[in-house]
């Protein structure tokens, strides 16, 4: 398999910490977004809107879309789960996770915030409110859900956490100040303890730029 990404995407960092807990080999090949390399013919072949990430299957099948690739990985193999077996917890898993890929996300990525800055908005200041309010929704909601474990929905990692994860990166990149979710970091530092969050975090990756 090979995974189109960019190392600061968050939804890219989501597949890589899927394919990590899964423990699934890939080779993976860097898409510049500062270069609009993601808008170029190529790269339009695999995602026809032009994003990140895409999983290249063997066969040559193209997927695009974090949480559709991750959704195929978990049917892939299955263990480790990332979808609760329980009904109310996988469903409460898949919510938060949606409170991040639809709700916060999309108004702070890359192609939102040029549009508005073309329109004399202030990029930081925007991703700094959605992120702010997003997180502050996502805190109430892990709050309600603490006793179930150590992590967002239970004693492992669900597709929540892949989520929570690269969304709170985001969020310090926008300078929100994220002391405010206690819940959220208490999540976070215990992600940090497996190794399949920090091998994929941005950092790490080959096309990091690193000031």
């Amino acid at each position: 398999m090979k995974l189109y990404g960019y190392w600061r995407s968050s939804s890219s960092w989501r597949v890589r910490i899927a394919l990590s807990l899964k423990e699934l080999p890939y080779d993976y090949v860097a898409v510049n977004l500062l270069k609009s390399e993601q808008l170029g013919r190529a790269h339009r072949a695999r995602h026809p809107r032009g994003r990140v990430p895409v999983l290249e299957l063997d066969d040559g099948t193209h997927l695009g879309e974090s949480l559709a690739i991750i959704d195929y990985l978990e049917h892939l193999r299955p263990e480790p789960a990332l979808w609760p077996a329980e009904p109310i917890a996988r469903a409460r898993a898949h919510e938060m996770a949606q409170a991040v890929n639809s709700g916060i996300q999309p108004l702070q990525n890359l192609a939102v915030l040029k549009a508005l800055e073309a329109e004399g908005i202030d990029r930081k200041a925007w991703g700094a409110t959605y992120n702010r309010t997003g997180l502050e929704a996502l805190e109430t909601l892990a709050q309600r859900e603490r006793g179930r474990g150590p992590f967002l929905c239970g004693s492992q990692p669900s597709v929540a956490d892949v989520c929570l994860v690269p969304q709170l990166y985001n969020a310090r990149r926008f300078d929100v100040d994220v002391s405010a979710f206690p819940r959220l970091l208490e999540v976070e530092a215990r992600c940090a303890e497996v190794p399949a969050f920090t091998q994929s975090h941005p950092d790490q990756q080959p096309d990091a730029v690193r000031a």
